[in-house]
């Protein structure tokens, strides 16, 4: 009886390449592992395991202190010096005095009464500005979150068209709007087109001031209402259907069980909005460039234009005005959040 020969197993083509790439890949990681554990041996049996995180976390925090504590306060030494010198130790230091010439005014609800004028345009624009897009956006965010979680036709889609100008940078969407609403834009081609005269979008008032809020609403209402959404499905159904037993009607849930329990959430979007919308700059700033005259010239783009872009820049004014709108951002979040506490214990 003949014995079966062996049959020999195919060998693939590459598997020499790959199982010395794996054995290279091996090598490396164990050579990084023992350095590593040479470096962060020695420390882990001096200090104990539970400390070794505050050696992690020194790289970050030291990065945080260099590019954002230490600028903070080289900031706040500015704002109390003058003159034009660019370095610190050749800059005078005049104290207060920048922020007593901006608070010299006769009467703060005009302008054109106080030293500093185009500050105080520039604060009253950036009021107009916040109250107008960040409650028109949390408005339309929550309204689009409350759509787009329900069962419709083609949700998915429809959450990544809103998403979609998010991912736009702020020049991006300031320059695409910028050639709809320009005298020869698209709009204005169109009611030519129709036998209409040309409106001059982005300079006869009010129409600047209500195209800056709406084009920055739709550039960041998806960020927001993708946050709302995520609150939306955190609320257990269960809730809804109790509701509808004891004959709650839609506005009755949404009143008494979406509202409540969505509340956190939404105190989240406020001060980010809020954070963002006292920051906005780039965006305006392509889009109408502060004009026609200061009309949508906001706090940020004082700053840039008082310290940098003047023909003789004001670094201290500059640095005086950016703490005061720190500290008004400050004082707003501390606000918001104290309203967050009182409303979850109540």
């Amino acid at each position: 009886m003949a014995v079966p020969k062996k049959r020999r197993r195919a060998r693939l083509p590459f598997a020499g390449v790959a199982g010395w790439i794996g054995g290279a890949v091996y090598v490396v990681y164990a050579l990084i592992m023992n350095v590593v554990d040479a470096v962060f041996g020695p420390l882990q049996r001096r200090f104990g395991f539970r400390n070794m995180a505050y050696f992690f976390l020194l790289p970050n925090l030291a990065i945080f202190a260099i590019f954002v504590m230490f600028p903070m306060a080289l900031n706040i030494y500015y704002s109390g010096t003058g003159g034009t010198a660019l370095f610190p130790q050749d800059r005078t230091w005049v104290g207060l005095d920048n922020y007593h010439q901006i608070f010299s005014c006769g009467n703060y609800l005009d302008p054109n009464t106080c030293r500093e004028d185009f500050f105080w345009r520039a604060a009253s624009n950036t009021v107009v500005f916040v109250v107008f897009q960040v409650g028109g956006m949390v408005l339309l965010a929550l309204l689009t979150a409350v759509v787009l979680n329900r069962e419709i036709v083609a949700r998915g889609f429809f959450r990544s068209v809103y998403f979609y100008p998010v991912l736009l940078s702020p020049v991006v969407v300031g320059l695409i709007w910028k050639w709809i609403l320009q005298r020869f834009g698209l709009i204005n081609g169109v009611l030519g087109h129709l036998g209409y005269d040309p409106v001059l979008f982005l300079i006869e008032t009010p129409w600047p001031t209500f195209w800056v809020i709406l084009v920055s609403i739709w550039a960041q209402m998806g960020f927001y209402t993708l946050i709302l959404l995520a609150g939306l499905q955190s609320i257990p159904p269960v809730l809804y259907e109790a509701g509808q037993i004891d004959g709650a009607s839609r506005w009755q849930s949404f009143r008494s069980i979406t509202l409540p329990l969505l509340m956190p959430t939404l105190f989240v979007v406020l001060v980010l909005s809020l954070i963002r919308a006292v920051q906005v700059f780039d965006q305006v700033y392509v889009l109408t460039g502060g004009g026609p005259g200061t009309s949508t010239k906001y706090m940020v783009q004082y700053i840039y234009e008082t310290g940098f872009a003047a023909q003789i820049p004001r670094r201290g004014m500059a640095s005086a005005a950016s703490v005061l709108l720190g500290g008004v951002l400050l004082i707003a979040t501390l606000i918001q959040l104290w309203l967050e506490r009182k409303t979850q214990v109540d």
